[in-house]
This record gives structure tokens, C-alpha cells and sequence, in this order.
């Protein structure tokens, strides 16, 4: 029986070109003047151009996380840290034995146990995550991480058990932050799915990231995964989530601190403009407060519990923390055991003693040493040189993202305040340049971010953070895998070495020639680097030569990264006129 004439109001069919395909001026087409026939800009374009138009994410989405997934896995099957090299062999068997470790001992012995050998030194959502992989493994086989005589295991079923874990973390975690995160910011800044399809494939085949957690070893995309959800809950206004997951991101990995000063400006200018929100600062306030409690809530209860029970913590000195402070604690009181896995935990994550930095980082400290050596100064005062180096270079984003505090900026600003930090903080790890990347990465979702103006400025910047990264990856037999991957990216972004059709004349959105020749002089130096440290010995008395010649000119490079940032930052945020493109001013005129 038919329904009423006039009840039924069709649906609007929507305009599948205008939402799926691409958009003149973003950087993924280029349109032949005469012709007027389109063509990829870039292979990675090519690669998904049947999936323009109307085919759904849904779709392509799957088979991306197929190939990306292969890549990973396959760079599981080289080296990892320290294979081979005792006693201390390197990071994997750190985080084995932290599993070890949280597995069989106490909770209250975890930041004390036999801290001479990978005693535990990241926040405790590391720990419990440590404990659950420790737990499921030895169902698998007890050996693994038995006490004290696993140590050193180099069986071949554990590396495929540890390199599992790093996959599925991450493809619990990071990848599933990483497509709704840029999804979030593709709708926010108009950018088609398509498009979108195409920065995922970017920011998920990414080197660094890959070489890092799936070759050398280590667990890096939990903590940015959930870095990238905290950005995904501001882009959609959940504040208070993206609270809970910034706290999850600093509780498993201290690193993520080099975004906590653009957090906070951002989160405290929310609440002060346009005008004054007292309930959302206090929801900011109190949810973070309860996320901080929640993340230390196992360690207090399981310290509380063994004390309860008589069980004595492992002999440690007492933290430098307690002994500074002006109020003596009663070692017998209930509350002591709480006080104690606190300041012990936080004496482990914050290793001012180690130094400024470790190993040879392409960062100004580890520049200047080169030329004046830094350890004739006292401790602290090199400190306090780290502690104004690095204010000077995030106070500029932070008072910008606190004054303007604008969504599309976030990405900007969180790359500006991480090279600042890795650029200038105290103790920095050769692996920390993967905090800067990533914001990068996420401006390519964004309005122009696949235009030659910014894909040429983020390609640099990873593709120089892969090639700092080559001392470290050499050492542990991922000379090809490193090769292979940087390459490879560097060809799907049409980038040199592979290509140099992004410093071409005449593309909309294009390169100053200033910026072309420092980017091409940098490119070349990296290829000439990589002739002499293959086949020219270093001189007698320099063995370190090629590695501090990575560093200098890593440093330089990332230099010039932090300054493209924050002027970007400056540009969108409205402080400096922005310069449009052709593209960009065709479009307008077509919206007016």
C-alpha cells in the first residue's frame, strides 16, 4: 500500500566528484594547459589514482594497511639492538627484560631492581604494558623471561614473538589514531578523502618510524599513537579526551613532554578566548588530574598491598627527590610506600645525571661540543643553558597557539615546540627526532599539504631524520632495510634522490629558489656523505669523523626545519601574510 503523496523527501544525491576526487590547486594533479587533461603530480598519486572518484575509503583503506603492514614485517626480519654484542646487547633486550622484571618481582621492586642493567626508566604505562606482554609470553614459553637467566636470550621464536608485539601495539594504537586523526583534520580543513588516502599512505610509510620500532627495536608509535588521539579529540572539540589520552601518551613514554608546552598553551587558550570558560578549565584541570592518578593508581595499590603484606622493596639508594626535600617522611607511616614508588619512579624518568646528551645527536649541544667541549662545565650549569636555549625556541609557538588558539594550527605548533626541544633540551636520544616528524606529517591531510611548497619541506625534513638515523641503524645491520625504505618514500613523494620534479619551474604552489637550492645542496651533501662513509676510511686519530659530519649537518638541517615551522606557524596563524599560490587564488575566485 502506498504512503501519502508528499511524506517522502528524496535524499540529496551528492556530488561524488566534488567529494572523492581531486581538487584543482592541492598539489595531487597537474592539469595540461592545453589539453586540459589531468595527470598525477607524484607517484604515490599514481599509485592510488583508480581510487579517485567514487570509490569509498572503506575500500582503499584495507589494502593500505595490507602494504604498509608488509613493510613493517618485513623489517622485522634484519637486525635489531645489540644482536650479539654483550653483556648489555642494546634496547631489545631492554625492553625483554623489563618484561622479565615486571613479570616476577614485586611492583614495588620494578624502578629498583639491579638498576646497572636496564633498571626501568619509563613511566609506568610502559610498565604495565611491559607486564602484559611479559605474561602472555610465558604462556608461550617460560623460558623467555625467566629471572636473571634470560638475560641475553637470543632464541629465534622470541624475536618473532617481540617483533609481534610492536606490530600489534601499533596496529592497536598508532595506525587506528592515525587514519581518524587525519580523517579529523581532512574534513577540518576541506581536503577530500581521496586526498586524505593519500597523506595516510605518507605519514604510514614514513622510514623513520618504521626503522626505529620494527628494525632497531622499540615501542615508540604507543606513545605517539596516542599523542596523535589527543590532537584527533581536540580537532573534534572533545577537550577532555584529548586530556586523557596526552596523559596516556606522557605515562608510557617521558619523550612525549616535547609536546606538552603546545598542549598546554593551546588547552589554556580555549579557555580564555574568546572569552573566559571557567567549567572547561576546571574540566581540563580536574580530568587530567584524575588521568595522572589513574596512570600511578596500579603502582600505589601494589606498593601499598606488598607493604601490607611485609614484603621489602629491593636495597636502592633513596631518591634524590626525598633527600632534597626540606620534610622528612616517616619511613614508617602507612602513606610512606606511596611516597616512595613516587619519587623513585620520577628519579628514574627524569636521568638528569646522564648528561646532556647520549651518543651523537645532530642537535646544537652535541654541534658545539664538537668544536668546545662541554664537560668542563659544571653539571648544572649546563642546565640551565639547555633549560634557556630551550625556552627561547618554544616560548615563539607557544604564545602564538595560546593567543590564537585556532585547531589547524595545532600540527604546526607541535612540530616547532618538538624541534625546539630536540634541538636544545637536555638529555636527547638520536630517536627523538621522530616527535618532531610527526606533526609534519599531519599537514599534509591539511589544505595545500600535498602542494610542493609544504611536501617538499616535510619530505626534507623525514628524509634527513632517516639519514641522521644511519650511524645507529649501521650498527645494527639495517643498512638495507634503510636504504630500501628511505628511498622508496622518497620516490612515492617524487623527492630526491629518486626525482627532482618537485623543484621544477612553474608548478603552483611552488619553491622559492632560495629554498630550492638549500634543499638541493643538502640532498647532494647527504649522497656525498654516503659515498665516503661507504668507501673512504676515516683519518687516523678521527675515527668518529663521518658521524660528526652526520651530526653537523643533521643539526643544521633540522635547524632550518624548526625556523620553516614556526614561520608556517606565524603564516597560517595570521601574525605574517601568507603568501597564496596561483592554485590557491583560482580557487578562491571559483568559491567567490
Amino acid at each position: 500500500m502506498a504512503g501519502p503523496i508528499g511524506t517522502h523527501k528524496a535524499r540529496r544525491k551528492r556530488k561524488v566528484d566534488a567529494f572523492f576526487g581531486p581538487l584543482p590547486g592541492h598539489g595531487t594533479i597537474v592539469v595540461d594547459p592545453t589539453t586540459k587533461a589531468q595527470r598525477p603530480a607524484f607517484p604515490l598519486v599514481a599509485f592510488l589514482w583508480p581510487a579517485k572518484g567514487s570509490v569509498s575509503q572503506w575500500v582503499t583503506l584495507p589494502l593500505i594497511l595490507m602494504i604498509v603492514g608488509l613493510f613493517r614485517w618485513t623489517t622485522g626480519f634484519w637486525g635489531y639492538s645489540g644482536f650479539q654484542k654483550p653483556p648489555m646487547h642494546g634496547d631489545f633486550e631492554a625492553q625483554r627484560h623489563w618484561m622479565e622484571v615486571t613479570t616476577h618481582l614485586p611492583i614495588s621492586d620494578w624502578y629498583c631492581y639491579d638498576l646497572q642493567y636496564w633498571g626501568l626508566d619509563y613511566p609506568p604505562l610502559t610498565a604495565y604494558h611491559s607486564w602484559i606482554l611479559g605474561k602472555i609470553g610465558s604462556l608461550i614459553s617460560t623460558d623467555w623471561f625467566a629471572l636473571f637467566t634470560s638475560r641475553g636470550l637470543e632464541d629465534p621464536s622470541l624475536k618473532v614473538y617481540m617483533r609481534a608485539t610492536a606490530f600489534i601495539s601499533e596496529y592497536l594504537i598508532y595506525v587506528p589514531a592515525v587514519v581518524v586523526g587525519l580523517r579529523h583534520f581532512a574534513r577540518m580543513q576541506g581536503t577530500t578523502p581521496w586526498e586524505a588516502s593519500i597523506a595516510l599512505v605518507a605519514f604510514l610509510m614514513q622510514p623513520a618510524t618504521i626503522l626505529i620500532d620494527h628494525g632497531h627495536f622499540q615501542y615508540n608509535t604507543v606513545m605517539l599513537g596516542f599523542a596523535v588521539a589527543s590532537v584527533s579529540s581536540m580537532f573534534a572539540g572533545r577537550y577532555m579526551w584529548s586530556c586523557v589520552f596526552f596523559v596516556a601518551s606522557l605515562g608510557f613514554k617521558q619523550m612525549a613532554l616535547f609536546y606538552a608546552p603546545a598542549v598546554f598553551a593551546f588547552l589554556a587558550g580555549i579557555c580564555l578566548f574568546p572569552r573566559i570558560n571557567v567549567p572547561r578549565f576546571l574540566g581540563i584541570a580536574v580530568v587530567t588530574l584524575i588521568s595522572f592518578a589513574l596512570l600511578y593508581t596500579p603502582l600505589w595499590l601494589g606498593a601499598l598491598y606488598e607493604s601490607y603484606r611485609g614484603i621489602v622493596p629491593q636495597q636502592a639508594p633513596a631518591p634524590p627527590l626525598l633527600e632534597t626535600l626540606p620534610y622528612k617522611f616517616d619511613e614508617g607511616a602507612w602513606y610512606y610506600p606511596l611516597i616512595l614508588q613516587t619519587a623513585q619512579s620520577i628519579h628514574r624518568i627524569f636521568p638528569f645525571a646522564r648528561g646532556l646528551f647520549e651518543d651523537k645527536v645532530p642537535n646544537i649541544w652535541c654541534a658545539i661540543n664538537t668544536f668546545h667541549k662541554l664537560h668542563k662545565y659544571s653539571s648544572s650549569t649546563v642546565q640551565r643553558a639547555a633549560l634557556l636555549a630551550t625556552s627561547a625556541a618554544i616560548v615563539p609557538p607557544c604564545l602564538i597557539l595560546f593567543s590564537k588558539p585556532r585547531k589547524d594550527l595545532l600540527p604546526w605548533g607541535m612540530a616547532a615546540t618538538a624541534w625546539g626541544f630536540f634541538l636544545c633540551s637536555y638529555q636527547v636520544h638520536e630517536k627523538n627526532v621522530l616527535l618532531p616528524l610527526l606533526p609534519m606529517l599531519m599537514v599534509l591531510g591539511g589544505e595545500g599539504g600535498l602542494l610542493p611548497s609544504t611536501r617538499a619541506w616535510v619530505g626534507f625534513a623525514n628524509v634527513l631524520g632517516a639519514w641522521t638515523l644511519f650511524p645507529l641503524l649501521k650498527r645494527d645491520e639495517l643498512r638495507v632495510p634503510y636504504t630500501v625504505l628511505t628511498l622508496l618514500w622518497a620516490y612515492l613523494l617524487g623527492l630526491p634522490p629518486t626525482s627532482l620534479s618537485i623543484y621544477q619551474n612553474g608548478l603552483s604552489g611552488g619553491l622559492t629558489a632560495p629554498v630550492k637550492i638549500l634543499h638541493l645542496s643538502f640532498y647532494l651533501v647527504m649522497v656525498v656523505w654516503h659515498v665516503f662513509e661507504a668507501f673512504v676510511l676515516p683519518p687516523q686519530g678521527k675515527p668518529d669523523l663521518w658521524v660528526v659530519l652526520n651530526v653537523l649537518i643533521g643539526a643544521a638541517g633540522f635547524g632550518f626545519c624548526y625556523l620553516w615551522c614556526l614561520f608556517r606557524l606565524s603564516e597560517e596563524s595570521g601574525l605574517i601574510r601568507k603568501k597564496r599560490s596561483s592554485g590557491d587564488s583560482k580557487e578562491k575566485k571559483k568559491d567567490q
